[in-house]
């Protein structure tokens, strides 16, 4: 079907980016540090590579042609800057992963559109990831990539993505101390949140990759958690009551402690023909896969 690069792409959402690709015939290629071995064999092709060090970049994405590159590492406008000099000519589409984080304020309702958040007519700063926030990185990184780039450009706005594989262990913090019986910290248990699954995340990335579409667009599943319910699917599974304390500082540690809800529209997306799953559907099922794995390295250890 075609060729694509993957830069990172080695754990988490990133891995199922690659298996969707793979599935639908794409001849695929991995471009990392190689710090992570992958679980591809020899179904993909390699290229290591240092993301922060443009004249290694170009050394090592010289004389290639990629039908879609996919960037799972971009942080600043300068990340942004050195992978439209690097790629300039080199390939027919570029999809770049933001975050739901480029919506300063936090949203109640319906949550936010793509519009909330206009990169075209941002102001650029040119700066490295150590130069911004989280948020204000994906901002100036979108706002460089559609500014500056020759080829066509997709930032996907994704929420917290959740699943097994998810290195930051973010859900697992719940679950872990709803076990132990340990203090848990919210500010407010009726605050939602929506999220994403890695499977559905890398199928996104894939699917919206092969269509025509170009610019900013949030992807997120189908409706949302109240921090309250959530803790509630966990209860549920792990057969005791969350001890739950109310904080008022949301730096708690507490990893989903927001004081309002939190929310994106994935209404543009599903007008292109993108079919999302159900959060509430598949939720609680993730739990108990999350309990079972960690009780399982529990016991092994």
């Amino acid at each position: 079907m075609g060729k694509a690069l993957v830069l990172g792409g080695t754990r988490f959402f990133g891995v199922q980016l690659v298996e969707s690709l793979l599935k639908q015939g794409f001849d695929v290629t991995i471009a990392s540090r190689g710090n992570v071995e992958d679980s591809f064999g020899d179904k993909v092709s390699r290229i290591k590579f240092d993301r922060l060090d443009v004249s290694n970049m170009q050394k090592n994405f010289v004389d290639t042609e990629w039908d879609i590159v996919f960037d799972q590492i971009c942080y600043s406008s300068q990340e942004a800057i050195d992978a439209i000099d690097v790629f300039k000519g080199k390939t027919k589409k570029y999809v770049f992963t933001s975050s739901k984080s480029v919506y300063e304020s936090v949203s109640t309702g319906k949550g936010f559109t793509e519009e909330d958040f206009n990169p075209f007519e941002y102001s650029l700063n040119v700066g490295s990831k150590e130069d911004f926030s989280y948020g204000e990185g994906k901002r100036q990184a979108e706002t460089a990539f559609f500014g500056r780039s020759p080829f066509p450009v997709v930032a996907v706005r994704f929420p917290i993505v959740i699943g097994l594989n998810d290195y930051t262990e973010r859900l697992n913090y719940y679950i872990r101390k709803v076990r132990d019986l340990e203090d848990v910290h919210f500010v407010n248990l009726e605050a939602a949140m929506d999220f994403i699954s890695e499977e559905e995340a890398g199928d996104f990335l894939a699917w919206v990759g092969q269509s025509d579409f170009e610019g900013p667009i949030n992807a997120t599943s189908n409706g949302y958690v109240r921090m309250g319910e959530l803790l509630e699917y966990i209860e549920e599974k792990v057969e005791k009551h969350a001890n739950v304390v109310t904080t008022t500082d949301e730096e708690s540690g507490s990893p989903y402690n927001i004081s309002e809800t939190w929310l994106i529209s994935n209404e543009k997306a599903k007008s292109l023909g993108y079919e999302f799953k159900d959060l509430k559907e598949y939720l609680p099922g993730l739990i108990g896969e999350a309990l079972a794995k960690m009780d399982e390295i529990r016991h092994n250890n």
